[in-house]
């Protein structure tokens, strides 16, 4: 039973989107291990990975629990759809404010 791990991704995945249809697993094994591929539509992207990624957490974690058991190293690949929502990383500031207090007022007046 060497697709187990495709089999389950794919019974849970589908389970949890509202577009079945549109899930897409790929799996290609070398001598890494077994790397799994998923892609599902843009909009079912949220329930796949979850509220802080805690949802793809547990997917990883349930996929690595199937590949111990038949002697592989199994790693999901979530494909980012085209054109993805994430968000930019923010500048670090070292701690300090990137306004001075004068610049936040004059930008409240604006308002």
């Amino acid at each position: 039973m060497q697709d187990a791990d495709k089999i389950f991704l794919e019974y849970v995945v589908k389970a949890l989107v509202d577009n079945p249809n549109d899930v897409k697993i790929d799996r290609t094994v070398d001598e890494m291990g077994v790397l799994i591929s998923l892609t599902v539509n843009p909009a079912d992207m949220g329930k796949i990975i979850g509220r802080m990624g805690n949802t793809a957490k547990a997917i990883r974690t349930l996929l690595r629990i199937i590949g111990m058991k038949n002697n592989a190293r199994v790693n999901l690949k979530i494909n980012e759809p085209e054109g993805g929502m994430r968000p930019e990383p923010r500048p670090a500031t070292g701690g300090m404010a990137t306004k001075t207090v004068d610049q936040a007022m004059e930008d409240l007046k604006g308002i």
